[in-house]
């Protein structure tokens, strides 16, 4: 029996244990409801239809619902969707929980904060120094568990601080080859880019975006909260206004996001450096699910694209 949805393939039955992300109703066009299920594990998520649903069933299959499902994996406009033969809720003499169908970073969160502290305080600019210590205290218990995203890239349990440690490590090569890089502001940058989603998002089971996530935004949240603490702490001058545009341009692009392009050196490169980090994580994870000599599916933020996957020997 395979492991995992995200290693099962098309035309695989599948008889296991699996947790409701999401669950909304709709109408067929024979006039009958039905429900569609996002269903996910810890080695990925997948699609499913529950046709001819009573109003029972929208009552017990509902998000954060562990169930127990057997099914085969068809296609469906070319994405992977599971077809429900049998479906019930679990329960207690089950043994499951809803834990055991999250994913984790492949690090512990002691040693994401270890690494994080030890940036802190390898940045000599006082102002700055403190804004991102405060900041990180503050918000440390949320910052060590949370996504870095509802979908794509770091959506598991503390994947925020994984891809902001990820991220300093590339900073610090950066910085090595480019020494002419203000070090400070682009850590800075770095360790609170996406520190709004913990405003933006609601949580690490079945992660959506909150009321503050869907009206605002991670990025003017951040922007107005560096202002405060700033503030709050009585620091004034440049590297705040400088520190608050790096957060505003870090999706560099309007299309992507971003209120402003990138207009400060360390800026450009903060952005640079996040969208390689998200890519990477990206493509890891689809070119680990296809064998040497295959495409993956596409991939919808990395413009839609498929990617192969060489069949000579990867060292």
């Amino acid at each position: 029996m395979k492991k995992g949805i995200g290693n099962y393939s098309i035309g695989d039955a599948f008889d296991d244990f699996i947790l409701i992300k999401m669950s909304s109703r709709g109408v067929a066009s024979n006039g009958k409801p039905f429900l569609t299920l996002i269903l996910r594990d810890a080695s990925g998520e997948i699609e499913a239809k529950l046709w001819d649903t009573t109003k029972e069933d929208e009552d017990v299959f509902v998000a954060e619902q562990i169930v127990r499902l057997s099914g085969e994996v068809n296609q469906f406009r070319g994405k992977p969707q599971l077809k429900i033969f049998s479906i019930r809720a679990a329960g207690e003499a089950d043994g499951v929980q809803v834990s055991d169908f999250i994913a984790k970073a492949p690090v512990e969160k002691e040693v994401l904060l270890e690494k994080l502290t030890e940036a802190i305080f390898e940045m000599e600019n006082s102002s700055l120094q403190r804004i991102v210590r405060a900041l990180v205290k503050k918000h440390q218990e949320k910052l060590l568990t949370y996504p870095a995203a509802s979908k794509n890239h770091h959506d598991y349990v503390s994947g925020l601080a994984h891809h902001i440690v990820s991220m300093l490590e590339l900073a610090r090569s950066m910085h090595a080859l480019y020494p002419e890089i203000n070090k400070d502001m682009l850590y800075a940058g770095v360790i609170l880019h996406d520190l709004g989603k913990l405003k933006e998002l609601s949580g690490v089971v079945t992660t959506s975006y909150t009321l503050e996530g869907k009206l605002v935004g991670h990025i003017p949240l951040m922007v107005e909260e560096i202002g405060d603490i700033a503030k709050e702490l009585q620091i004034e001058g440049e590297e705040v206004l400088a520190l608050q545009h790096l957060i505003l341009s870090h999706h560099g692009k309007a299309e992507w996001g971003s209120p402003k392009p990138p207009l400060i050196r360390e800026a450009e490169l903060l952005h640079l450096i996040d969208l390689a980090d998200a890519r990477m994580h990206m493509l890891n994870r689809a070119l680990a699910k296809v064998n040497p000599g295959e495409f993956t599916e596409r991939l919808f933020a990395l413009d839609n694209r498929s990617f192969y996957k060489p069949s000579f020997e990867q060292n």
